[in-house]
């Protein structure tokens, strides 16, 4: 991993990788929403409300995998002192935010037709609510002091610390009696839900997955940037 912790040479290698995985994203959002919208039949019991599945599934993944990559980046820069990893971190953090905002939305969206009430305090929805105070306080945390390694150590901190809800979240429909449907995609054995369906919803969730690699990286190379320019303002005070 360190051979890529060289900036210039992360700049580098992103910006051949970067037009390829936002043109591979394009065309999974396209294929996905016309399958998901125009192809995908209603379901049976919850009629034509079960498409927000396709927005509310993928975005609920990804605040999982974002943050679980946060924690991962932080622990790798809190043990390694690897250059990046901090970047990456901190550029991650708003955009889990945002994909845990769009579950939230949505997930009320989809409940009140489904179990006729928008929010209930079970503990799928309050943990994944949990998270989402996780990634704003890490946002908060690292730009609250004026040196940002310091801001970085403490958010690396409470990523790791964070990082303990996850399991619950993942596991809660099955340790305690929620109105939450416990897993049908990733469960043991075939997928509960018909290819009709299962194929939009993969597609979806692999065009959030490009979409988050492609902000992490126009991220990060922002990251970057600024870095360097605080750098040089540095160096010409210092003249």
């Amino acid at each position: 991993m360190h051979r890529f912790a060289n900036p210039n040479r992360f700049l580098r290698l992103t910006a051949r990788i970067l037009p390829w995985c936002a043109l591979a994203t394009a065309a999974a959002f396209i294929a996905g929403l016309y399958l998901a919208l125009g192809v995908s039949p209603p379901d049976y019991q919850q009629g034509e409300s079960v498409r927000i599945m396709y927005v509310h599934v993928p975005a609920a993944w990804m605040a999982l995998s974002v943050y679980s990559f946060m924690a991962a980046a932080s622990a790798v820069a809190l043990i390694w002192k690897h250059p990046l990893a901090d970047f990456a971190a901190k550029a991650a953090a708003p955009i889990g935010a945002g994909f845990t905002l769009i579950a939230l939305v949505t997930g009320a969206l989809w409940g009140q037709p489904s179990w006729g009430t928008w929010w209930v305090w079970d503990a799928r929805l309050t943990s994944v609510l949990v998270l989402f105070f996780l990634y704003l306080g890490y946002i908060a945390l690292v730009n609250a002091f004026d040196d940002p390694i310091r801001g970085a150590k403490a958010g690396a901190v409470l990523a790791l610390v964070g990082f303990v809800n996850i399991p619950i979240i993942k596991f809660s429909v099955d340790w305690w009696n929620t109105l939450h449907q416990p897993a049908s995609i990733t469960r043991i054995g075939a997928p509960a839900i018909h290819s009709s369906m299962l194929t939009p919803l993969v597609l979806m969730a692999l065009a959030f997955a490009g979409y988050f690699v492609c902000v992490l990286i126009l991220r990060v190379r922002n990251e970057i940037a600024g870095r360097k320019i605080r750098a040089l303002r540095l160096v010409q005070a210092q003249g």
